[in-house]
């Protein structure tokens, strides 16, 4: 039933890292070829074979509400997070075993990147790619007034196709930035079409409207890294060159014309001047580079928590559901999205999708509804969202924590996004617990994002994942069908119907 969840359980359970990086390459996405050979290197796309995993076994007893309050009661009590606001769920039930204000909205922080990762995988097909193009314009003549060379003058379009992970770099090391989108690629593509200098060399990022930053951000967001101005067009993440730290451009789409330029410099192809605009209608194709598909952009957002890719995708889901490309219309698309899957957004209030606002409202709730939605078989589009998640102690946002006593517990169990801002250190995922059972929960410290805000909410689930929180009355796997308690048995099947 939760096919890659129970094998990333199996793996955590049967110990260390090895294992669980066999159950990750057993969960991982079966990624489409690309449309033009060679385009993605087939050694770096992670391949799964297709059949259905183990379930989860129905003699797993579910937590009893009352023993597992107490047993996050002492992590929850620490005063560094200020009492915090949460709730777990059973994931196979759908029922609640703990809440603290779990129906009242608090902010995010980047936990919110489950919903834009649930609106796109909704959205879009597995198969979707997100195509850069290359646009060109002869001259009108020359300075004398003969017709002009098809090979000299012109004009020449990087047209934005929203895809932050399109690189600068010649030569990419790591996954996906091996099978990302190259600059060096289409300005080849150029030099082949017979191009062999042009006028002018300019960036369309015009597929996104509206501001580019958004209410609620500092501006140190741009000026410190965590975000670049939100452009359809934009090379690398807007950063100065592949794989840099620091400041991103202030103008992403005039930075990656000039990329774009020296890309096809170094192709052989002569340029005259750079800058941005719009592409003239009667230009035509010449060059295309496909980013990887939208589910993989997804688990790079959610395991990188990166902002840029989250705010493209925002605007994505809004084009293709025919809203504005805007934050606002963004937030309409992602918001109609999570309803479609039968998600309820009641008091969700959101200014942008990365969470990076500090006006972002979102319940403890909605959260885990999106992550549910995740793990139930009539929605096998999302799961993605679930092999995105950061592992503790392994990967991405979560590699460098559950390294000490009180938290080694959870290590490549616990799979959760982060969340961390001036106002909130969050924490949302699933787990397996000490009797086997797939939970999932949401915390939200109203604190600032410090390390040990951070450690606090490990603490919260490394006590949860130790938790064989049966009553004192309950009964054991051995008996649990003379105790007529029906477990895995879809909704309804232990305590209220789940959340639709």
């Amino acid at each position: 039933m939760f096919s890659l969840v129970t094998t990333l359980a199996a793996g955590a359970k049967a110990g260390g890292l090895t294992a669980l990086a066999g159950a990750l390459l057993a969960g991982s996405l079966s990624v489409p070829p690309g449309p033009s050979p060679g385009a993605v290197p087939a050694t770096t796309v992670p391949r799964a074979a297709q059949g259905a995993l183990p379930a989860l076994s129905a003699d797993s007893p579910l937590p009893d509400p009352t023993a597992l309050a107490n047993q996050l009661a002492p992590a929850l009590a620490d005063p560094v997070l200020a009492d915090p606001s949460g709730i777990v769920m059973d994931a196979t039930s759908g029922r609640v075993l703990f809440e603290r204000r779990s129906t009242v909205p608090t902010a995010p922080a980047s936990t919110l990147k489950t919903a834009v990762a649930a609106a796109a995988l909704r959205t879009f097909p597995a198969d979707r790619r997100l195509t850069t193009r290359v646009l060109y314009l002869p001259g009108t003549g020359t300075a004398d007034g003969s017709a002009p060379s098809p090979a000299a003058g012109g004009t020449l379009w990087l047209v934005g196709a929203g895809d932050p992970t399109l690189t600068a770099a010649t030569e990419p090391v790591g996954y996906p930035a091996s099978a990302s989108a190259r600059l060096a690629d289409l300005a080849a593509q150029v030099s082949a079409a017979g191009i062999t200098s042009v006028e002018r060399v300019l960036g369309d990022g015009t597929l996104f409207t509206g501001p580019a930053t958004a209410p609620g951000w500092r501006d140190s967001y741009v000026t410190g890294g965590n975000v670049a101005p939100v452009s359809a067009l934009e090379v690398d993440g807007g950063r100065s060159r592949p794989g840099a730290l620091g400041p991103r451009h202030q103008q992403p789409d005039a930075a990656a014309a000039a990329a774009f330029a020296d890309a096809l410099r170094a192709a052989g192809v002569g340029v005259g001047s750079v800058g941005v605009g719009p592409a003239d209608r009667a230009a035509e194709t010449v060059a295309t580079a496909d980013s990887p598909p939208i589910p993989v952009l997804v688990e790079r957002m959610l395991t990188d928590s990166d902002n840029d890719l989250a705010e493209a995708l925002g605007r994505l889901v809004a084009v293709e559901r025919g809203q504005p490309a805007t934050f606002a219309g963004a937030v309409a698309a992602v918001t109609q999205a999570l309803r479609e899957l039968g998600i309820n957004t009641d008091g969700m209030a959101l200014s942008d999708l990365s969470g990076l606002s500090t006006l972002d409202l979102i319940t403890p709730r909605t959260i885990i509804e999106i992550l549910r939605a995740a793990t139930q078989p009539d929605h096998p589009q999302l799961r993605p969202l679930l092999t995105g998640l950061p592992v503790a102690g392994f990967s991405g946002t979560l590699f460098d924590r559950y390294d000490d006593a009180d938290t080694a517990v959870g290590a490549g169990d616990v799979r959760a996004k982060t969340g961390s801002l001036r106002i909130v250190t969050s924490l949302a995922g699933q787990l397996v617990d000490a009797d086997d059972r797939l939970l999932l929960f949401a915390f939200f410290a109203p604190v600032e994002d410090t390390a040990s805000a951070k450690a606090g909410l490990d603490r919260i689930a490394s006590a949860l994942a130790t938790c064989g929180c049966r009553s004192p009355a309950s009964p054991g796997p051995e008996d649990k069908a003379d105790a007529g308690v029906t477990v895995g048995a879809g909704a309804g099947a232990a305590g209220p119907p789940p959340p639709a």
